[in-house]
């Protein structure tokens, strides 16, 4: 694990558990709750194992907060984003890489996330949760899967639409997509 990677899990890791511990769970309880072993949750909390989007979601779900809570939490809230802030995420169960392009705030109606995409991804985790979502191919191209149906999106092209419609994304093409995800911040 690189020193970037190494940092981001024990940032992570310390959230979790200090969170928890505010919350006066017990690691039994609250993987109960997640749905995750005891003793994964305890090397998330240690940085010795990093979580799946699916995993994370459900820890946050437990812990009665959203996902955004434990990624990229700002030290102040501010109006403004800097480019030069902008730092990629990863997930452990996916290549694509996500950059925070809005501060993190519990009140917050809408966020936004660049994500970067590598040529022959395959097809996301099909999803639903409560809310809206808005997508624009900055570069490259994506098939979105929406109840169903299939649409090749190309660069410039969006899509628009409720977040509870059954959904996945993949990058069909040999290179990579890059491309910009607003929506209303996931409470799981």
């Amino acid at each position: 694990m690189n020193a970037e990677k190494a940092h981001t899990a024990l940032a992570l890791g310390n959230r979790i558990r200090s969170l928890r511990q505010r919350l006066k769970l017990t690691l039994d309880e609250t993987a109960t709750a997640a749905g995750i072993s005891k003793p994964f949750l305890s090397q998330v909390e240690r940085a010795r194992a990093s979580p799946s989007i699916t995993s994370l979601a459900s820890i946050a779900q437990a812990l009665g907060v959203t996902m955004q809570y434990f990624i990229d939490t700002p030290d102040e809230a501010s109006p403004v984003c800097r480019g030069e802030a902008l730092k990629f995420f990863g997930f452990a169960d996916s290549a694509n890489q996500f950059g925070r392009l809005t501060n993190v705030s519990m009140d917050r109606k809408l966020e936004s996330i660049l994500v970067r995409m590598p040529a022959g991804q395959r097809r996301s985790e099909v999803t639903t949760h409560a809310g809206e979502e808005f997508l624009y191919v900055i570069s490259g191209q994506i098939a979105l899967t929406l109840q169903g149906a299939t649409f090749d999106l190309q660069s410039g092209d969006t899509a628009h639409y409720e977040s509870t419609v059954p959904h996945a994304w993949a990058n069909t093409g040999d290179e990579e997509t890059v491309l910009l995800w607003v929506g209303t911040p996931r409470l799981f």
